[in-house]
């Protein structure tokens, strides 16, 4: 079980500090898993996109989008998922980083009616004899993953791409964007902190 050293550095912790958010970030660790539920796994294989971050052997990061049908992404263990590699530009900087430092993050967002966004981080190996290549229509190699950590994000800034509106809760001059509901929880409550706003237009 991942406990707070392993998932929050000095890096953080300073953050966390210095706007007064350390005790919400340790209750959001709450929220953390490494086992797919079935809303995770129906969330991830009903998605048509998501964006995967990799780093090379020097920790410089890349971020990249994976696209495909809905399906294209499979939930293949407690703890596992796997995605095909198609082809694309040839220059391989995500699978390049992976075979260079396993160490990968994957985004799944929601951008229409309800916003949701789910992080996956974890390791990765690539295989070109994957038995999954052979049921993976234009699958070049595959991709598995294997979560270390599993948790939604606040969803409150993502626009609805469908109605073509803005996101809700985005800030705008002139008047206060509404807090989010998941701040009210009980379990939450008693651990949020002020919103600093330094903005003086």
């Amino acid at each position: 079980m991942m406990d707070h050293v392993d998932f929050y550095h000095d890096g953080n912790r300073a953050l966390q500090d210095e706007f007064g958010s350390r005790a919400l970030a340790d209750r959001l660790l709450n929220l953390k898993r490494e086992i797919f539920t079935e809303e995770d796994r129906a969330f991830i294989e009903g998605s048509a996109f998501f964006f995967l971050a990799t780093a090379d052997a020097q920790g410089r990061p890349d971020c990249s989008f994976k696209g495909g049908l809905p399906g294209f992404v499979q939930v293949t263990g407690p703890s596992e998922l796997a995605f095909p590699d198609y082809d694309g530009n040839g220059m391989f900087r995500s699978l390049g980083n992976v075979g260079v430092n396993p160490n990968v993050a994957l985004l799944f967002i929601a951008m229409d009616g309800a916003p949701r966004r789910l992080r996956v981080n974890g390791t990765a190996s690539i295989a070109s004899n994957d038995p999954l290549l052979g049921q993976t229509v234009g699958a070049q190699m595959i991709v598995r993953v294997t979560a270390r950590a599993i948790f939604p994000n606040c969803p409150r800034y993502i626009p609805d791409l469908a109605a073509g509106t803005d996101a809700l809760h985005a800030p705008r001059a002139g008047t206060d964007a509404p807090e989010p509901s998941w701040k009210a929880m009980d379990a939450f409550a008693d651990v949020v902190p002020p919103v600093r706003n330094t903005f003086r237009g």
